[in-house]
């Protein structure tokens, strides 16, 4: 097999360990993992990326799929459909108290590669996020990833001769600094 192959097998590895851990924690919680992701999701991102549409894209999925999961939710108390947009057919989503003390139960279930990732040293750890950071923009560039909001597809993002810049910040980034999901990305297109 050439790199490239092992490195491909490297990373499902890796995603059946996260469908595990995820697995795991929905049992304990009597949530499904795709409830637990949109938890998540709701608890760090702004209103306008938390409806039906954008939930729907953002995890591939059907927007009956993601209303099912949210009905189901909604009845659990772990969400609050707010009516207050223009149009009293749309609602956006936010986490109820309970809600957000399930987010903060479900939040450590990745630590256990967590723990492996610290055992990397700093240069290790960088090179890993910035080889990730730019195959997900890759993937999304080639229409495998429909969404992203990471720094290098934004109109504010510019390659230096010493690394990043942002324009929106005013600064230069570390490869550190790139942001997967950032909430100021707008797209450069």
């Amino acid at each position: 097999m050439d790199l490239s192959s092992k490195i491909t097998a490297g990373l499902s590895r890796l995603s059946e360990v996260f469908k595990a851990l995820l697995w795991e924690q929905a049992k304990t919680l009597k949530l499904s993992p795709i409830q637990i992701q949109l938890l998540n999701f709701i608890a760090f991102h702004q209103d306008n990326l938390c409806n039906v549409s954008s939930l729907a894209r953002e995890f591939n999925l059907t927007k009956p799929t993601i209303s099912d999961a949210i009905r189901v939710l909604v009845e659990k108390k772990l969400l609050i459909k707010d009516f207050s947009s223009p149009d009293s057919r749309s609602y956006t989503l936010q986490l109820s108290s309970l809600g957000k003390e399930t987010v903060d139960q479900t939040i450590s279930f990745s630590n256990p590669v967590k723990e492996q990732l610290v055992k990397l040293d700093a240069a290790e750890q960088e090179q890993l996020y910035l080889s990730l950071s730019q195959l997900i923009y890759q993937l999304n560039r080639t229409g495998v990833l429909s969404v992203q909001r990471i720094c290098f597809g934004c109109k504010f993002y510019q390659k230096t001769t010493s690394g990043h810049y942002c324009n929106f910040l005013k600064e230069e980034l570390m490869n550190s600094d790139i942001r997967l999901d950032c909430p100021e990305f707008e797209s450069k297109t």
